[in-house]
C-alpha cells in the first residue's frame, strides 16, 4: 500500500516537473522569435536606410583571387582612364603614296605623336581577324579640322581600306576604333586641296593630265560641292562649271550661299569632274578627293591690316639646319614674312620655326604632305599671301641674294645689306619707261659647286662655297600676287601674269642669287630622294640627262662621282662670304648670329 503511494506521489512530481519544462521551452521559444524579429526589424530599418544612400558591399577573398581581380581592374583603370585622355581617332580619308599610306584624321593632334598603324588581314568570312602594328612614320596637323599621320605601306593581304590609328599604349577593344572603309584614293588620281578667292573656287587635283605650262579647256571640267550636314547619302549636291584650267589647277564659281555657311559645315567638301554639265546623260567621272573648303577668321582678319612689302614663300624636305641663315640674312634685306611649305619633313624644322618667330621673325610653316607639287604649292602661296604681301618671292633656302656693285666696296658694307632687296624691288617696279605695270622681277642665278670641301661649313653655305660656274643658270622671281594671272600658272619660280602687266630682269651688276646647288656630297645626295617639281623628272630615272635640271656627268644612283668636291668650279666668288663676316660676325669672337642661336 505504501510503496503504491509512494509511486502516485513520484508521477505526480514528474508530471507538474514535466509541464514546467514544456512550459519554460515553449516560453522561451516564444521569446527567442520574439527577440529575432525585433533584430530583423531593426536591421530591416537600418538596411532601407543605408541602402538609400549607398551600397558598399565588402568581400572577404584570399590573396591569390584578390591579386587577380587588382590586376584586372588595375587594367581596365588604365584602359579606361587612357581611352578617356585619348579620344578615338576617325579616319576620314586614307591616300596611297609610291612609299607610304597617308591618313586624313577628324580632329586635331601635334607633331609626332605617339601613334601605332593598325593593319588588318583579308581574310575568309567567319574566321577571326589578323592584325598586325606598326608605328607611325610622322603626324601633324594639317588644318583647322583635320590632322594627317603617315604610315608605312600596308605588308601584302593587308588592306590599305581597313589601315586604322590607335594611341601608343591604349589596347583599345575593336569597337572603340571608329573606322571608316571608304574606298582608298590614289595619289595619281585624286582631288588634294581647295581654297576660296573671292566668288571662285580653285581647287587642286592630280589625275587630270593636263599639259604642262600649257593653259586648258576649261568647259571639260566642273567643280561639285557637298555639305556635310544635307541629308544627301554622300553625293555631291551642287556643281558649277570651270572657269579656267591649267597643269593641276581648275578654277570654278562658288555656289551661291556657299560662303555663309562654311563655318556652320566645319569644311565643305569639293571634287572635279570632267564631262560636260549639259548633257542629258550626265557622262562625268569626279575624282576621289580629300579636299575641304573653309573660311579662316584669321585671313579676315589679316585683310584688314597694313602688307608687307616683301615676303617669300618656299617648299622644304628636311631642310630645319639651314633656316636659319637663311632667314636671318634675307630678313636683314627687308624680308618681313616667310611661309614654309613643310614637305614630310622629319627632322626638327617645327622647333626651328618656334625659334624664330620667339625671336621676332613671321614665319608660318604649312603642312603640305602631297609630294611632288611644288608648283601648285607656290600657286596656293601666292593665293594665301595676296592678303598680307605686296611682293612675294619664290625661292629655295640654298639661294641669297647678292649685290656685287655695293658689296665689293667695303667702305659701305654697313650701309649696303640693310634693306638692299626692298630698295631693289622698288627701283626695279618703277624703272619701266612704257604703261606696262612691272608685276615681276627676275634675278639670275650663279650655281656654285662644292668647293673643295668634303664636310658641311659650320658657319654656313655664305661662308664655305665660294666657287662657281661663270654663266649664271635661269632665274627666280618676286611677284606681285593681285596681278598674277586667273589660271596661277607658273613655271616653278616665275608665274603668268595678267594683260598689261609684265617682267623687269635685274642687270646682274646690281644684283645675282647666289645659288648653294652642287653642295658637299653628303648634302647633295638628299636630292636623289625625290624632286618637289611636278614636271621635273626624278635623278633616279633615266630621263632627260642632258637637262640643266640635273647634274653634269651625274648619273640615275646616289653614288658619289670622283673629284666630286673639286667639281662646278670655274670661277672663285668670295664677294658674299666677305660682306657676311665683314657685317655679321662678332668682332669678339666671331661667331655668325645664326651659330650662336644654334649653339
Amino acid at each position: 500500500m505504501d510503496w503504491e503511494q509512494q509511486q502516485r506521489r513520484k508521477r505526480k512530481r514528474f508530471g507538474r516537473s514535466s509541464s514546467h519544462v514544456q512550459f519554460l521551452t515553449r516560453r522561451s521559444l516564444f521569446l527567442c522569435l520574439a527577440f529575432f524579429a525585433f533584430l530583423l526589424f531593426l536591421s530591416s530599418s537600418r538596411w532601407f536606410s543605408i541602402a538609400a544612400a549607398s551600397f558598399r558591399p565588402v568581400l572577404d577573398v584570399s590573396s591569390t583571387t584578390l591579386s587577380r581581380l587588382s590586376t584586372s581592374a588595375s587594367k581596365s583603370t588604365l584602359d579606361n582612364s587612357l581611352s578617356g585622355k585619348y579620344s578615338p581617332l576617325r579616319i576620314e580619308r586614307r591616300v596611297l603614296f609610291p612609299d607610304h599610306l597617308l591618313l586624313m584624321v577628324t580632329g586635331e593632334f601635334s607633331r609626332d605623336e605617339k601613334l601605332d598603324c593598325l593593319y588588318h588581314k583579308s581574310v575568309a568570312r567567319g574566321l577571326k581577324q589578323e592584325t598586325l602594328k606598326q608605328s607611325v612614320l610622322s603626324t601633324d596637323r594639317y588644318d583647322e579640322f583635320r590632322s594627317i599621320a603617315r604610315c608605312p605601306l600596308p605588308p601584302r593581304n593587308y588592306s590599305a581600306s581597313a589601315v586604322d590609328l590607335r594611341w601608343v599604349g591604349v589596347e583599345a577593344d575593336d569597337h572603340w576604333l571608329v573606322r571608316n572603309r571608304h574606298p582608298v584614293a590614289s595619289w595619281e588620281r585624286v582631288v588634294y586641296e581647295a581654297a576660296i578667292d573671292g566668288d571662285t573656287v580653285v581647287v587642286f587635283a592630280k589625275g587630270l593630265n593636263l599639259r604642262p605650262h600649257k593653259e586648258s579647256n576649261p568647259t571639260e571640267f566642273s567643280c561639285h560641292f557637298r555639305l556635310r550636314n544635307s541629308n544627301n547619302n554622300g553625293d555631291y549636291v551642287l556643281t558649277t562649271k570651270a572657269v579656267t584650267a591649267a597643269q593641276e589647277i581648275i578654277r570654278c564659281s562658288l555656289p551661291a550661299g556657299v560662303s555663309s555657311t562654311l563655318d556652320k559645315e566645319k569644311g565643305i567638301r569639293v571634287t572635279v569632274g570632267r564631262g560636260s554639265v549639259n548633257t542629258k546623260a550626265h557622262l562625268q567621272v569626279t575624282l576621289p578627293s580629300v579636299a575641304r573648303l573653309s573660311n579662316s577668321k584669321l585671313n579676315e582678319l589679316k585683310r584688314n591690316q597694313e602688307k608687307h612689302e616683301l615676303c617669300v614663300c618656299t617648299m622644304v624636305w628636311n631642310q630645319a639646319a639651314a633656316l636659319r641663315e637663311w632667314i636671318m640674312y634675307h630678313a636683314w634685306l627687308g624680308v618681313g614674312r616667310w611661309f614654309i611649305y613643310d614637305n614630310n619633313s622629319d627632322d626638327d624644322i617645327e622647333e626651328v620655326v618656334r625659334e624664330l618667330n620667339l625671336e621676332n621673325y613671321n614665319i608660318s610653316r604649312l603642312t603640305w604632305p602631297w609630294i611632288k607639287t611644288q608648283e601648285a604649292g607656290f600657286s596656293h602661296c601666292a593665293l594665301r599671301a595676296r592678303d598680307e604681301c605686296k611682293w612675294v618671292g619664290f625661292f629655295d633656302v640654298d639661294e641669297f641674294f647678292y649685290f656685287p656693285s655695293k658689296y665689293r666696296r667695303q667702305q659701305e658694307y654697313h650701309t649696303a645689306g640693310r634693306n638692299a632687296l626692298h630698295s631693289l624691288i622698288a627701283n626695279s617696279s618703277a624703272s619701266t619707261s612704257n604703261s606696262t605695270t612691272i608685276a615681276e622681277i627676275r634675278t639670275a642665278c650663279h650655281s656654285f659647286g662644292p668647293s673643295g670641301l668634303t664636310s658641311y661649313p659650320p658657319q654656313g653655305v655664305t661662308m664655305g662655297y665660294t666657287c662657281r660656274l661663270q654663266s649664271p643658270e635661269r632665274h627666280k622671281s618676286f611677284i606681285r600676287p593681285d596681278l598674277l594671272d586667273p589660271t596661277l600658272l607658273n613655271v616653278v619660280h616665275h608665274f603668268r601674269l595678267k594683260r598689261g602687266s609684265g617682267f623687269f630682269d635685274v642687270p646682274k651688276s646690281n644684283a645675282v642669287i647666289n645659288h648653294y646647288k652642287y653642295q658637299v656630297w653628303e648634302t647633295f645626295r638628299a636630292k636623289f630622294f625625290r624632286r618637289v617639281a611636278t614636271y621635273v623628272v626624278d635623278w633616279q630615272e633615266a630621263q632627260n640627262e642632258g637637262s640643266k635640271d640635273r647634274a653634269p656627268g651625274l648619273g640615275t644612283e646616289a653614288i658619289e662621282p670622283p673629284n666630286w668636291r673639286l667639281q662646278f668650279c670655274e670661277v672663285w666668288d668670295t664677294g658674299l662670304r666677305d660682306f657676311v663676316q665683314t657685317l655679321f660676325s662678332d668682332p669678339l669672337t666671331g661667331y655668325l648670329p645664326w651659330e650662336k642661336a644654334s649653339g
